[in-house]
Parts: C-alpha cells; sequence; structure tokens
C-alpha cells in the first residue's frame, strides 16, 4: 500500500501514464487507482472508436501536436501488439456552397498540422469513394482509422503490470492529506500522501497524478488546487443502422464544421465489429456518469446548473441546444441530418444506440476549453501533484503522446 507515484483513473489516459511511467522509473513503486470495477469504463469504453488524424485542432495548439504523434504512435502500438485495427479513412463532406470555403481551410490547417496524405476532392471522387454519398467537394484523410479503444487500454495495462505496476480496482478516492510519518516512512521518504478510499483503505504515495475524467475538477478541488476549468457533462446518443444496411457507409464521413457551433455534429462512423453509428448529438447531462435519457444525480445537476459558466454558453447558443434537445426526442429529426449526405437513410433504417458522456471543461466566461490543461498546485499536497485537467477528443489517439508529456512533466515537477 505504499508507493512512489500513484495514477488516479484507469481510462486510457491513466493507463498510458502509468504505463510510460513505469518503462521509463523501473526501480520506482507505480500503482494506477480506479473507483469501478473494470478499467476504461467511462468515456475510453464510450466513444467512437476513431484515430484521428488531426486536421481539426489549432496549429501550434497541444492538441494539434499531441493528435498527429499520437496517431502514428497508436497506428505502431497496435501492430506492435496485434490489436486490430482498420485504416478505413474519412471523408469531411461539404454539401452547401457557403461550407466550401470553411472546408478549404480545414485543409489549410491540416498542411499546417502535417496530417499526412490530406487532399480536396469533387462530387464524383466522393462517390467513387463513397457511393451512397452526395456532396459538392470533401476533404479526403485516407490516415484516419478506427480501432477498440478499450482493448487498447487493456493493453496498456497488461504492459503496466508486466513491468512491475500494480492496479487497484474499486477505490475511490475522496480525500488526500499529509501523512503522519513514522521515523522508517520518513527515512524510505514515503508515506506523503494518505487519500482514504470508499472502502476505507488508504494508499501511501510520494506523488499523484490525476487523469480522472468527468470528476477532474473533484479531485483538484480536494486536494486544495484551483476548481476551474469546470467539467460540464454532455451525454452524445447514437443511432446506428440496422446491419442490412452497414452497406452504405465504408469510411467515416463527416459534416464540415461549423465555428459558430461547439461541437461537429452528426457523423458516419463504422465500427471494429462491422456495425456503423450515427451521431452523436449533444445534450447537458443530468448526470456526470449518466448514459441514459431518464438518469440523474441531484449534486451532479445542481453543480451544472448552478455554475455561472454554464449559463453564459447556453445563452450564446440557445438556438443550437434547443435544436440539438429536439433532435435527441425525435429520431426522425436526427436522420434528417443525416439525409444531407446519404439521402438514402430512412427512419426504417436506423435503430436507437448507445451514448457516452464527455466531460466537457469549461471556464467561468462559458467557454469551452479547447485543449489540453496541465496543473498542479502549492503546499505540501499541492506541489505533489500533477493534474490533467482536460483531455479532450482525441485523447484516445493521442494517449501515447499525452503519456510522453506527462511523463516529461512528472520528471521535471517531482525531480524523479
Amino acid at each position: 500500500s505504499t508507493f512512489d507515484v500513484a495514477v488516479v483513473g484507469a481510462g486510457i489516459v491513466g493507463l498510458a501514464s502509468a504505463r510510460e511511467l513505469v518503462r521509463r522509473h523501473p526501480s520506482l513503486a507505480f500503482a494506477v487507482l480506479e473507483k469501478e470495477k473494470e478499467l476504461a469504463h467511462h468515456q475510453s469504453g464510450h466513444n467512437s472508436g476513431v484515430i484521428h488524424s488531426g486536421i481539426y485542432y489549432k496549429p501550434g495548439s497541444l492538441k494539434a501536436k499531441l493528435c498527429v504523434q499520437g496517431a502514428a504512435l497508436c497506428y505502431e502500438y497496435c501492430d506492435q501488439k496485434g490489436i486490430p485495427y482498420k485504416q478505413c479513412g474519412k471523408l469531411i463532406v461539404a454539401v452547401e456552397q457557403d461550407e466550401i470555403p470553411r472546408l478549404k481551410a480545414l485543409y489549410e490547417r491540416g498542411l499546417q498540422n502535417n496530417v499526412r496524405g490530406l487532399k480536396l476532392i469533387g462530387a464524383k471522387e466522393i462517390q467513387a469513394k463513397e457511393p451512397f454519398c452526395r456532396g459538392l467537394m470533401a476533404l479526403d484523410s485516407p490516415y484516419t482509422g478506427i480501432v477498440n479503444y478499450k482493448q487498447v487500454a487493456q493493453s496498456y495495462a497488461e504492459d503496466f503490470q508486466e513491468a512491475g505496476g500494480t492496479i487497484l480496482t474499486d477505490f475511490e478516492v475522496t480525500n488526500m492529506e499529509m501523512a503522519k510519518e513514522s521515523s522508517s516512512e520518513s527515512e524510505a521518504g514515503k508515506a506523503a500522501f494518505c487519500p482514504p478510499f470508499t472502502t476505507g483503505e488508504e494508499i501511501y504515495c510520494r506523488h499523484i497524478v490525476t487523469c480522472a475524467g468527468l470528476y477532474s475538477d473533484r479531485l483538484s478541488e480536494i486536494s486544495g488546487c484551483s476548481p476551474e476549468p469546470r467539467i460540464v457533462p454532455f451525454r452524445g446518443d447514437y443511432l446506428v443502422l440496422k446491419p442490412e444496411k452497414c452497406y452504405m457507409v465504408k469510411g467515416n464521413i463527416y459534416p464540415v464544421p461549423n465555428p459558430r457551433f461547439p461541437f461537429l455534429g452528426f457523423h458516419f462512423t463504422p465500427r471494429m465489429d462491422g456495425s456503423v453509428w450515427l451521431g452523436p448529438n449533444a445534450v447537458l447531462a443530468f448526470k456526470r456518469e449518466g448514459y441514459k435519457l431518464f438518469d440523474f444525480s441531484t449534486g451532479d445537476f445542481l453543480d451544472a446548473v448552478m455554475y455561472s459558466g454554464l449559463w453564459k454558453l447556453v445563452l450564446r447558443n440557445l438556438s443550437y441546444g434547443l435544436s440539438e434537445m429536439y433532435r435527441a426526442c425525435f429520431l426522425s429529426a436526427q436522420v434528417k441530418q443525416l439525409q444531407k449526405f446519404i439521402p438514402e437513410v430512412t427512419v426504417n433504417d436506423v435503430l436507437r444506440g448507445p451514448s457516452g458522456v464527455r466531460a466537457q471543461a469549461l471556464d467561468s466566461d462559458g467557454n469551452l476549453v479547447d485543449d489540453f490543461v496541465f496543473d498542479g498546485g502549492s503546499g505540501d499536497i499541492g506541489s505533489r501533484i500533477l493534474h490533467v485537467r482536460n483531455a479532450p477528443s482525441p485523447a484516445a489517439t493521442s494517449s501515447l503522446a499525452i503519456a510522453e508529456m506527462i511523463a516529461d512533466e512528472v520528471k521535471r515537477r517531482f525531480e524523479l
């Protein structure tokens, strides 16, 4: 129960970071602490499975840099481990004339981010790649792929344990405080932390790295660090194509994002099991881990609606938010969005599918925090913690690159 470094959170970022840390520091003792009974249970197990190429992100941002690096590392890792993936490509399709300038700007952004193989194609080339898709122009990203990220995360966990790391599940961190060191513990340089868990057990460690996703802000507050940025959960509901209709989609088909709205919009995503997901929408979740329409937590709901940053976001995007809520309720409204790209899709071709909850970091001015955020604090506890405060999509794609950066930061901050 005594470790040099404990990583809180066994999602894909936490497991990748723990794996990288134990590989760099094999003489130290590392633990991963996870409140669920299984690994990669939340965002890492409820995502679209896309290996992103790095087109969308602001040049020079951590998102852009880590996604391009991470995608290359992800493909290399899957090849090494024999994890199946498909490099099925992606088309970002303009269906209206006014979308073409934005599409061309995306192309330029992708080139600045060093995304491989990008090219603009016309209507005939769109149909050659996606026979059922209609569009005026598209950005073709051939190195976009799909993978089962839960399988990838499990493989990271196996690497970590084989290197001597310890994974403790069913352990929820509810407090962090300085431990009263005995003389022997003090000589060993350990027992600086005493986080009690819901099980009543205690784990002692010198340093902590938190990769807590939907609970990253709460862990920061527990440790005495800044509560900002706050996490506001947004649920994304997917539809699925009926199995006999999956032939209509070969690769990823995405809309041209509208910069006035905060999310990407409905898209077509093939899956490793042969299914095709459609969506997602984006609506406020009334529970941080609420994957069903009527999941509700009083604490999580009040935490969200009493935050001024959420109201500022809502008021700026009121029509968009109401449209998303309407589409969440009516299947035909979602299908109408999909028919812009594949006119043959009908309400009879789709079923309601799974959902995910996005840990969206939001500042007090109502701005979505777009890039990765890493910070710590001051004092006895804060100076011994590195918080991964915001790891938005494409965090799964970027996980190995993020892990390298976290390991560098851990070494710098904690002088390992």
